[in-house]
Parts: C-alpha cells; structure tokens; sequence
C-alpha cells in the first residue's frame, strides 16, 4: 500500500472490518472495562478522536499546513516502518494523552459507532482532495511521534485502527 488510491481502498477495508468487529461485541461488554484498561467504546471514542484533527488539517488549504507545519526534510516512511516506529514510541511508554477518551459515561452504542463512522467518511472525503504527490511534500504533527508526512499519518491512522482491534481482541482473550 503506497499510493492515495491504495490508501483510500485500504481505508474502506479497515472501516468496514471495524465497524463489524465493534458491532459483533455484546452491549455488556462493549461499555465494560477490560481489567484496567479502556472499554471497547472507550477504544472506538478514543479512535474518532484521534482521526478528527487529521481530517481537520486535510480540509485546510496545502499552502496553510506547509506555513503551520512546515515542509518535511525527508521522503516518507513505507507503512510497515511507520508501524515499527509507533511501536517503538510505545514500547518507551507512549500513551493517548489528549487523545484519550473522556471520563463522561457513555452508554448509546449507536452514538459511539456513528461519530466513528463519521469521521471515518469524513477522514475519506479529505483525502480525495490531495493529490498522491502532495501527500509526502506535506507534513503534520503526531503528539507521540512528532512530524509525519502526510502520507505517514494516513498510514497511522489506518494501523491506528487495527492496532486498537487486536488490543481489544488479546485482553478479551
């Protein structure tokens, strides 16, 4: 997966397996806790989260987020380095931070999976507005990882979403 066009079939993908995964899961665990950690919701919130400032700079003019952020000083990270990196970010105790989901008690399913949904569809219109070669002379700002290429923090958001499955998955296990 490199190209725009890659990136937004495999962005379908990933929202059509996500949304499957978290509707498979029973009410009663879906706003349950898992141990310690953040409930099945939680991780949907936290994701909607995560991909609304993204969409946010998408829809900006390109000449407004290379005066904010600058012109990244290299070519972009293939997806699978990009995924080394987060992990190595994480393995030194990277967290959410901001990007955590709040402490309000959420408890409408429906609610939780639309406003998913819809920063999903939204993250996807963005995309279609910038060219496959503006995507690597761009660059945003990741709160762990620092500055990605466009391009990099569309391969983030779409592992973000896996990466966030499979911890669901293994601490259900």
């Amino acid at each position: 997966m490199h190209t725009r066009e890659e990136i937004l079939t495999f962005l379908d993908q990933v929202q059509r397996d996500s949304v499957a995964f978290w509707s498979a899961i029973p009410d009663d665990e879906f706003f349950a806790k898992i141990g310690e950690a953040w409930s099945p919701a939680d991780n949907v919130r936290h994701l909607a989260k995560s991909i609304r400032p993204v969409t946010k700079a998408l829809r900006m003019p390109k000449i407004f987020v290379r005066l904010m952020f600058g012109g990244p000083r290299r070519g972009s990270m293939t997806y699978d380095e990009l995924v080394a990196h987060y992990h190595g970010k994480l393995d030194e105790g990277g967290t959410a931070g901001r990007f955590a989901p709040s402490q309000r008690v959420v408890t409408d399913r429906i609610a939780v999976l639309s406003q998913f949904e819809q920063a999903d569809r939204e993250l996807r219109d963005a995309i279609v507005r910038w060219p496959d070669c503006a995507l690597d002379r761009h660059q945003l700002p990741h709160p762990l990882m620092g500055k990605l290429t466009v391009r990099e923090m569309l391969f983030f958001t779409l592992y973000h979403q896996l990466h966030h499955i499979e911890n669901v998955k293994r601490r259900k296990a």
